[in-house]
């Protein structure tokens, strides 16, 4: 075969292998974007405040903090594809879960039912974010994870929306904003629930088979390039930039999930809105979370044209100027203005993700295994937005994302000037 031939033959590889593990993008949006519905729907069935309602977020992110680390050390055992199809194994067994305790009401069984989830979650992304960044010539890495994200983003679109039409169905959940006074209402209401994660374990199902028919295609191209293997899933706490990223990521993941999750709440307010809660959950999709997926597009061209850290500087400086304007104001301005926060979310995680990938200095694994454990952000920060909301209220709460994405600003100048060594700090 000559050497035109060969190269040809080497893209298309990995072409085929990375559209194979975008789906992967896709399937991990479509399921922790429901949690944002699911919120709503449990706050009005167990009658929590905004605090306890944000419990699901804490405890589905705090699975990141317990098994990043494992699934990094998982990654470096068995390969990525043999990481994803167990990830995927224990997502389907947990959605199987969820639905069996739905029937004894009890919030705490639910909880510990979506944490099993997150932890299938967790494995997935620490496999298949450094896997997709792989597959193809390092200069384009910031591009391809930022397009693989972006469907990670049309399925956040399309499962808030699935989400919102199953859980918070105005057959479903008639109270508006007001909490489900009636035993019947509520069984209905955790009966919609239950489906809704029996359709999704069916089709993670159908995704396992798909990833298992495909393991040797990614195989052979994660193979053709050179990925170093780590020494030790800690060796990234040696890499100062591997450490600033993780902070810049969990202030990222908290910052948008804190939003997202309140947002169907915040829009239903009579002083914003006044949106009944799922027409808010249609305005979360459709606006918010469609924001991010155009932006993902947007951004994918731009970071061909423009130096990844200039961009996440601009991005997360108009993020935090719009919570800035949403803390500040109320009615269709402060509705719309927390709206428009989702499009400028968009290219933050997969930029930073992959600045830290290529400065940190150590092994993709580990480095992974570090940001994907920062996730954890997700819990901390929207129990600080729920404490806030209920002592104060729901817009003066946009104070906690708007530092958030000041703080990732920084992350961005340093970047963008080359500050920090690039290579492992001293032990």
């Amino acid at each position: 075969m000559n050497p035109a031939a060969r190269t040809v033959r080497h893209l298309s590889g990995f072409s085929a292998a990375f559209a194979t593990v975008t789906t992967l993008f896709f399937a991990w949006g479509f399921i922790a974007s429901n949690n944002d519905p699911l919120i709503a729907s449990l706050k009005a069935s167990f009658h929590l405040s905004y605090t306890e309602a944000l419990m699901v977020q804490l405890v589905s992110f705090a699975a990141y903090g317990v098994m990043s680390f494992p699934a990094a050390a998982l990654l470096g055992r068995v390969g990525p594809v043999n990481a994803i199809l167990a990830a995927l194994g224990v997502m389907i067994a947990s959605c199987l879960l969820l639905r069996f305790v739905i029937r004894f009401q009890d919030f705490a069984l639910i909880l510990c039912a979506l944490f099993v989830l997150a932890a299938g979650m967790t494995t997935l992304q620490v496999a298949a974010n450094p896997l997709a960044a792989a597959l193809g010539p390092p200069e384009s890495s910031h591009f391809r994870l930022t397009f693989a994200q972006a469907f990670n983003s049309l399925g956040v679109v399309l499962g808030v929306n699935f989400g919102s039409r199953i859980m918070l169905d105005e057959r479903v959940i008639k109270a508006g904003h007001a909490p489900i006074i009636n035993e019947a209402d509520r069984i209905l209401a955790l009966d919609a629930v239950g489906e809704t994660f029996l359709l999704i374990a069916a089709m993670l199902a159908g995704l396992l088979v798909f990833i298992a028919a495909s393991r040797r295609q990614i195989g052979a191209a994660r193979a053709a390039q050179a990925c170093p293997q780590p020494t030790s899933v800690l060796e990234a706490l040696r890499s100062r930039w591997a450490i600033f990223g993780a902070v810049a990521i969990g202030l990222y993941v908290g910052a948008e999930v804190s939003i997202g999750s309140v947002m169907i709440n915040f829009l239903n307010q009579e002083e914003i809105m006044g949106l009944p809660l799922e027409t808010a959950g249609f305005y979360l999709a459709n606006v918010y979370w469609m924001g991010a997926l155009i932006g993902r597009f947007i951004g994918s061209f731009l970071l061909t044209r423009l130096p990844a850290p200039r961009l996440l500087l601009i991005a997360a400086g108009m993020a935090s100027a719009l919570c800035l304007l949403v803390a500040l104001s109320d009615g269709r301005v402060a509705g719309f203005a927390a709206l428009a926060v989702g499009l400028f979310n968009s290219i933050m995680f997969p930029t930073i993700f992959t600045i830290t990938l290529e400065r940190s200095g150590v092994s993709q694994a580990s480095t992974s295994g570090l940001l994907c454990l920062a996730i954890v952000g997700g819990a901390l920060l929207p129990y600080v937005v729920g404490q806030l909301a209920d002592q104060a209220s729901l817009s003066l709460a946009f104070f906690v994302p708007m530092l958030a994405y000041g703080a990732i600003c920084v992350f961005g100048i340093l970047a963008q000037n080359g500050r920090m060594a690039r290579q492992p700090a001293a032990r």
